[in-house]
């Protein structure tokens, strides 16, 4: 059943017009008649049933409130050093919607090839943030992940507040560290708020680890193989899923 997003509050009388945007994909692009059923996240992000009762004006009346709730246990934001290609962020954001993050932040590492000039900006999280909307239809979120752009490492590392903080680092695997993100996933507890840092083609410098530690972030490998940039924040949202939603 198609899932959209609408900022409205469920009124007295259980009757909702849609938005136009979604009131011409649901009934001119979907073409959808009286009786049809869609499902709407309202803005206290819950899920409801919903049926078309005026075509016209595109009115469905609230049947149900869904039970399901497809969020994550955790709230997790992914921090990615800028990618050379536009495609690796529009990858990041749209899989990584579908796995459950709640906010994705580019940033400008030391090795960052591509920059993102003060027009390129907003227009850039505008178009990632219409994927993510899109991903988080499709994947039935009761959310939607927030993308937002930050100059550089220290301006990420002041603004974003989380109970646990780490960064993946190629050097860890190569040092054999295996066990941290699986020890740290094992002792979290719902709710908690994590920060996840990757960086770009090329990896972190020497200077951003050691400005990391001064924050408490902890350094954790993903397995023994060198992951590319846009696969690494993938791994660790499937190792969130595994850990605190398959592994109990």
């Amino acid at each position: 059943m198609q899932r959209y997003f609408i900022n409205e509050s469920l009124s007295d009388d259980h009757q909702i017009t849609l938005p136009k945007d979604v009131a011409h994909h649901f009934v001119t692009v979907l073409r959808a008649n009286e009786g049809d059923q869609c499902e709407l996240v309202l803005n206290d992000h819950q899920a409801y049933q919903c049926t078309l009762i005026d075509v016209e004006h595109a009115i469905v009346q609230v049947q149900k409130q869904l039970k399901q709730n497809a969020e994550l246990p955790l709230q997790v934001t992914l921090a990615c050093g800028l990618p050379k290609t536009k495609d690796k962020p529009e990858l990041i954001v749209q899989k990584g919607t579908e796995l459950g993050v709640t906010e994705v932040i580019f940033f400008e590492s030391d090795r960052s090839v591509s920059h993102w000039n003060n027009g390129k900006q907003s227009k850039k999280i505008a178009r990632l943030q219409k994927i993510a909307d899109g991903a988080a239809e499709q994947s039935h979120r009761n959310l939607i992940p927030q993308i937002k752009y930050l100059p550089n490492l220290a301006t990420l590392l002041e603004e974003v507040q989380a109970d646990k903080k780490v960064v993946a680092w190629e050097e860890s695997a190569k040092q054999g560290e295996t066990s941290r993100l699986a020890q740290m996933l094992n002792d979290s507890h719902p709710n908690e708020k994590w920060l996840a840092i990757f960086g770009p083609e090329g990896g972190l410098s020497e200077q951003e680890i050691s400005q990391m530690k001064t924050y408490q972030v902890q350094p954790v490998g993903l397995g023994p193989r060198i992951l590319r940039t846009e696969t690494a924040p993938l791994y660790f949202m499937s190792a969130v899923s595994f850990a605190t939603e398959l592994n109990h």
